[in-house]
Protein backbone atom coordinates (compact mmCIF):
# COMPACT_ATOMS: atom_id res chain seq x y z
CA UNK A 1 0.00 0.00 0.00
CA UNK A 2 1.17 3.28 -0.97
CA UNK A 3 1.29 5.92 1.90
CA UNK A 4 -1.66 8.97 1.11
CA UNK A 5 1.19 12.01 0.70
CA UNK A 6 3.17 9.16 -2.11
CA UNK A 7 -0.22 8.78 -3.57
CA UNK A 8 -0.67 10.45 -6.74
CA UNK A 9 -4.04 12.17 -7.77
CA UNK A 10 -6.34 11.60 -10.38
CA UNK A 11 -6.18 13.38 -13.50
CA UNK A 12 -8.61 12.37 -15.33
CA UNK A 13 -11.66 9.22 -15.67
CA UNK A 14 -12.88 7.93 -18.69
CA UNK A 15 -16.04 5.12 -18.41
CA UNK A 16 -16.61 3.12 -20.98
CA UNK A 17 -19.74 1.86 -20.65
CA UNK A 18 -19.89 -0.60 -23.87
CA UNK A 19 -16.07 -2.14 -23.02
CA UNK A 20 -17.14 -2.21 -18.95
CA UNK A 21 -14.10 -0.51 -18.35
CA UNK A 22 -12.86 2.82 -16.16
CA UNK A 23 -9.81 4.43 -17.65
CA UNK A 24 -7.95 6.15 -14.78
CA UNK A 25 -5.04 9.10 -15.49
CA UNK A 26 -2.98 9.68 -12.74
CA UNK A 27 -0.74 12.86 -12.13
CA UNK A 28 2.30 10.75 -12.29
CA UNK A 29 1.95 10.46 -16.23
CA UNK A 30 0.43 6.62 -15.67
CA UNK A 31 -2.69 5.33 -17.00
CA UNK A 32 -4.56 2.54 -16.29
CA UNK A 33 -7.99 0.46 -17.20
CA UNK A 34 -10.12 -0.93 -14.53
CA UNK A 35 -12.69 -3.40 -15.27
CA UNK A 36 -16.25 -2.04 -13.40
CA UNK A 37 -16.39 -5.71 -11.94
CA UNK A 38 -12.81 -5.35 -10.64
CA UNK A 39 -13.95 -2.00 -8.88
CA UNK A 40 -17.34 -3.29 -7.79
CA UNK A 41 -15.92 -6.39 -6.05
CA UNK A 42 -13.15 -4.59 -4.23
CA UNK A 43 -15.52 -1.68 -2.84
CA UNK A 44 -13.99 0.62 -0.15
CA UNK A 45 -17.74 -0.20 1.12
CA UNK A 46 -18.75 -1.57 4.48
CA UNK A 47 -20.90 -3.53 2.80
CA UNK A 48 -17.88 -5.32 1.43
CA UNK A 49 -15.51 -5.03 3.67
CA UNK A 50 -17.61 -6.50 6.33
CA UNK A 51 -15.70 -4.47 9.44
CA UNK A 52 -12.38 -6.61 8.80
CA UNK A 53 -13.97 -9.21 6.92
CA UNK A 54 -14.32 -9.25 3.63
CA UNK A 55 -18.11 -10.22 1.44
CA UNK A 56 -17.37 -12.00 -1.29
CA UNK A 57 -19.47 -10.50 -4.13
CA UNK A 58 -20.17 -12.61 -6.49
CA UNK A 59 -22.29 -12.47 -10.55
CA UNK A 60 -20.76 -8.80 -11.37
CA UNK A 61 -19.63 -10.27 -14.60
CA UNK A 62 -21.78 -7.75 -16.22
CA UNK A 63 -21.89 -4.99 -14.01
CA UNK A 64 -21.60 -1.56 -15.18
CA UNK A 65 -21.47 1.54 -13.59
CA UNK A 66 -24.03 4.26 -14.02
CA UNK A 67 -22.55 7.68 -12.67
CA UNK A 68 -19.49 9.04 -11.22
CA UNK A 69 -19.57 11.78 -8.35
CA UNK A 70 -17.00 14.12 -7.66
CA UNK A 71 -16.34 14.08 -3.43
CA UNK A 72 -14.04 16.85 -2.96
CA UNK A 73 -10.27 16.81 -4.28
CA UNK A 74 -9.35 13.23 -3.29
CA UNK A 75 -12.13 10.61 -3.93
CA UNK A 76 -15.16 9.67 -6.56
CA UNK A 77 -18.36 8.00 -5.12
CA UNK A 78 -18.94 5.49 -8.44
CA UNK A 79 -22.75 4.12 -9.15
CA UNK A 80 -22.97 0.64 -10.07
CA UNK A 81 -25.96 -0.41 -12.28
CA UNK A 82 -26.78 -2.80 -9.44
CA UNK A 83 -27.69 -0.56 -7.15
CA UNK A 84 -24.88 -0.04 -5.00
CA UNK A 85 -23.51 3.29 -4.10
CA UNK A 86 -21.26 3.16 -0.97
CA UNK A 87 -18.14 3.28 -0.67
CA UNK A 88 -15.76 6.38 -1.52
CA UNK A 89 -12.98 5.60 -4.32
CA UNK A 90 -9.51 7.56 -2.73
CA UNK A 91 -7.21 8.49 -4.94
CA UNK A 92 -5.14 5.81 -3.10
CA UNK A 93 -7.94 3.08 -3.15
CA UNK A 94 -7.89 3.97 -6.94
CA UNK A 95 -4.16 3.82 -7.40
CA UNK A 96 -3.61 0.47 -5.01
CA UNK A 97 -6.64 -1.12 -7.11
CA UNK A 98 -4.70 -0.09 -9.85
CA UNK A 99 -1.20 -1.22 -9.27
CA UNK A 100 -2.20 -4.72 -7.84
CA UNK A 101 -5.18 -5.28 -9.99
CA UNK A 102 -3.31 -8.67 -11.47
CA UNK A 103 -2.83 -9.72 -7.77
CA UNK A 104 -6.32 -8.81 -6.45
CA UNK A 105 -8.04 -10.32 -9.36
CA UNK A 106 -6.23 -13.83 -9.08
CA UNK A 107 -7.25 -13.71 -5.82
CA UNK A 108 -10.77 -12.92 -6.25
CA UNK A 109 -10.79 -16.21 -8.95
CA UNK A 110 -9.36 -18.21 -6.04
CA UNK A 111 -11.85 -17.30 -3.78
CA UNK A 112 -14.84 -17.78 -6.17
CA UNK A 113 -13.69 -21.33 -6.89
CA UNK A 114 -12.91 -21.71 -3.41
CA UNK A 115 -16.19 -20.89 -2.62
CA UNK A 116 -18.10 -22.46 -5.82
CA UNK A 117 -19.42 -19.27 -6.58
CA UNK A 118 -19.84 -17.57 -9.84
CA UNK A 119 -18.86 -14.29 -11.94
CA UNK A 120 -22.05 -14.85 -14.07
CA UNK A 121 -24.95 -12.54 -13.60
CA UNK A 122 -27.62 -14.62 -11.83
CA UNK A 123 -30.26 -13.55 -14.50
CA UNK A 124 -29.19 -12.64 -18.19
CA UNK A 125 -29.59 -9.14 -18.93
CA UNK A 126 -29.97 -6.59 -21.46
CA UNK A 127 -28.92 -3.09 -20.67
CA UNK A 128 -29.45 -0.46 -22.97
CA UNK A 129 -27.68 3.18 -22.12
CA UNK A 130 -29.71 5.77 -23.89
CA UNK A 131 -27.50 8.93 -24.82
Amino acid sequence: MTPQSDTPKVKGLKLKRKSRQLEISFDNGQQFTLSCELLRVYSPSAEVHGHGNPVLVTHKKNVNINAITPVGNYAVKLVFDDGHDTGLYSWKVLYDLATNQVDLWENYLARLRAAKASREPLIDMAVKYHT
